[in-house]
């Protein structure tokens, strides 16, 4: 693996820059702002959201049409998302295309003109995903089982927002938002790709350093009520739905990537995690069955889902509980711990191959003043967890006392 170099500098203006030079015909770039549904006022729930959609119908100096096409004509992808924290515009491209970017994404974040006819249009198309997804048990259950754990906090409110706020949202709230919350201290403008930081530093002084320097402390509040909870929905679905969980280590907790591990082998994306072998493989309970594992600022969760025909759920809940009981009172063996520490550190690596996971991942600790970590860094961190480090964590978040269980129980009609 190429050995990895970061560079980091700051902008006059309180923008911070990130880079890493890659060989290669492929360049990377991201303009991250520490902003999203969380910071949100309840009248507000669904702006962050809906200026990632509006952000990218028209600027003072381009038409809708122009910003789709300025990197779609020569090959290249622009696109956006939003997180309950961040606000990401993210562009790849051929290498030569580096000032065509920059200048895109600039005009983008500083220039958007949010025209109310495009606004109106817009808000059937934020509708319409809304309605898609409360047609997805599988996916509306973890907005819901987050809005029960973090109840009346912001970060259990739904990203997407609601069908009534979003239909009344004008242009001058978008403003009053944006000027409220994005801030030029809270945004990191990162790439990889075979430029030097030298040619990059002055490209991004020429786009974004001229660019009004507004910053203003954060309105977040931390998190700091939980309640675990027991809440059973009845719906109209062939499965019953199950989500088992709690809360876990923040972002800049020591052992994060204890818990980061943990989860891996409970329930991670390899077909032989715990979960996967002992409940799918051995007893054909769940289609599908995860556990994840979110680090926000301030606050973790933890969580298992699993998608279970309704006459197996509880038989299937019972073998959970057993997996995260076992994990908690059985200490993994020497070579069961080094195969699972490999298959973390693989998938990581592999991980890495692709270079905008690796950008995201990096901008995400520099948004959190966390030191940005080489594979070499993480490597070591995963390297030192021992046996009891993991029964300790298994211990602090498995315990059934604290953990919550949301179900959509498959109606019998």
């Amino acid at each position: 693996m190429e050995k990895e170099q970061y560079n980091i500098a700051t902008l006059p203006n309180g923008i911070r820059l990130l880079h890493r030079q890659k060989k290669g015909e492929i360049a990377h770039l991201v303009l991250v702002v520490g902003t999203g549904s969380r910071d949100e006022r309840d009248f507000e729930n669904g702006m962050a959201h809906f200026i990632e959609h509006t952000i990218f119908k028209g600027t003072q100096n381009r038409k809708p049409y122009h910003i789709l096409s300025c990197l779609d004509n020569v090959g290249g992808d622009l696109n956006a998302f939003t997180t309950k924290e961040e606000t990401c515009l993210q562009a790849s491209f051929l290498n030569v295309y580096y000032k065509r970017a920059l200048d895109l994404l600039s005009d983008i974040a500083f220039q958007a003109t949010f025209p109310e006819n495009e606004l109106e249009k817009e808000k059937d198309v934020v509708l319409d995903e809304i309605n898609s997804y409360l047609d997805m048990p599988s996916e509306e259950i973890y907005d819901v089982f987050e809005e029960i754990l973090f109840k009346n906090h912001p970060l259990g409110r739904n990203i997407l927002g609601t069908n009534a706020l979003v239909k009344g949202f004008r242009r001058e709230d978008i403003l009053n938002f944006m000027n409220e919350n994005y801030s030029t201290d809270s945004m990191v403008l990162a790439t990889i790709g075979d430029i030097s930081f030298k040619d990059f530093e002055k490209m991004a002084m020429a786009f974004f350093g001229n660019r009004p320097d507004h910053r203003m402390p954060s309105r977040r509040q931390p998190f700091r009520s939980y309640i675990p909870v027991k809440v059973e929905m009845e719906r109209n679905n062939h499965l019953s739905h199950c989500m088992i969980g709690g809360l876990a280590p923040e972002f800049v907790h020591p052992k994060k990537r204890t818990m980061v591990l943990l989860n891996n082998i409970l329930g991670g994306p390899a077909m032989n995690s715990r979960l996967s072998l002992n409940i799918r493989e051995k007893y054909g309970f769940a289609y599908t069955i995860e556990s994840q594992y979110n680090a926000y600022s301030d606050v973790g969760l933890f969580n298992v889902y699993m998608g279970v025909d309704p006459e197996s759920l509880n038989k299937a809940i019972k073998l959970v509980y057993k997996e995260l009981n076992k994990l908690c009172n059985q200490k993994m063996g020497t070579m069961q711990l080094h195969h699972a520490k490999q298959q973390l550190i693989g998938q990581l690596a592999l991980g890495r191959e692709s270079g905008m996971s690796e950008l995201l991942a990096i901008t995400r600790s520099m948004l959190m003043n966390e030191p940005v970590e080489t594979v070499p860094d993480i490597i070591h961190t995963i390297d030192i967890i021992t046996a009891e480090d993991l029964m300790a964590e298994a211990n602090e978040v498995f315990a059934p006392e604290r953990l919550s269980t949301l179900i959509f129980r498959a109606s019998k009609s």
